[in-house]
């Protein structure tokens, strides 16, 4: 199920920047991918990026559609993913946070995000892709609460596993920091429990004032929620990303 692209910066013919797989799912998980997508609207072509680029960490989180679309098939979750790259827009970012359309990223430069775009361009941006990838799951969750659902808020992300010269040896992670905690921790306890696993806690990120999706969702009603990082590298198979998905369905 696609939801409809906004008008202003997507054309008709483009791919809708929201996409709901299983949208009649029955668990209380509701699964969300901030970084599921690296496409870029036709509008901002020449971009600058080259598709390699955007193939990278620094354009999606590798391996995270497919898993999120396998683990709302295993659990009847439903799962709301985001279709366009991090580098036209972080939907895991305030709109207005510096790094929302970054001038660069790990290195790269990206010359559509430069200096020279202006607020206009900006809100184009928020308007047509981050604003309705919000509103998809504001919905959702309102939906549920009327209908008297609980709800676990679970957002799927993957990270790389070198940055900045640096190997990271955690082959998950999990973020949590304010809100009710609870439940992440739950979630780490039960991966650290299982022994077979290199589990970071709030590694390689932690939950802080940068995150906009979880906070912005979870926080205020006290919403029980996790946010897992699987290490990139071992999501690069079908194999290897249905171990992770079963992993989750076991320690959710």
């Amino acid at each position: 199920m696609n939801s409809q692209p906004s008008q202003s910066l997507l054309e008709a013919d483009e791919p809708a920047p929201v996409r709901i797989i299983n949208p009649g799912g029955r668990a209380s998980f509701l699964l969300i991918g901030d970084h599921a997508g690296n496409l870029v609207p036709r509008a901002l072509e020449p971009f600058g990026v080259a598709r390699a680029d955007l193939e990278r960490h620094i354009g999606w989180d590798i391996g995270i559609a497919a898993l999120g679309e396998m683990l709302a098939g295993m659990l009847d979750a439903t799962f709301i993913a985001q279709c366009y790259s991090r580098l036209v827009i972080d939907c895991n970012r305030s709109p207005e946070a510096f790094d929302a359309m970054p001038e660069a990223s790990d290195g790269t430069p990206i010359p559509a995000n430069a200096a020279t775009l202006d607020a206009a361009a900006r809100a184009a941006r928020v308007a047509a892709i981050h604003a309705p990838y919000q509103a998809a799951i504001a919905a959702e969750l309102a939906r549920r609460d009327a209908a008297g659902e609980d709800t676990v808020l679970v957002a799927l992300h993957s990270f790389t596993p070198v940055m900045r010269g640096f190997a990271r040896p955690w082959q998950i992670g999990i973020l949590h920091g304010g809100g009710n905690e609870a439940y992440a921790r739950s979630v780490l306890a039960a991966l650290e429990a299982r022994g077979d696993l290199v589990v970071g806690d709030n590694e390689p990120y932690a939950m802080d004032t940068i995150d906009f999706t979880i906070p912005n969702h979870a926080f205020a009603k006290a919403r029980r929620y996790v946010e897992t990082e699987i290490r990139q590298d071992l999501l690069a198979s079908e194999d290897q990303i249905r171990g992770w998905a079963e992993v989750l369905m076991q320690v959710l």
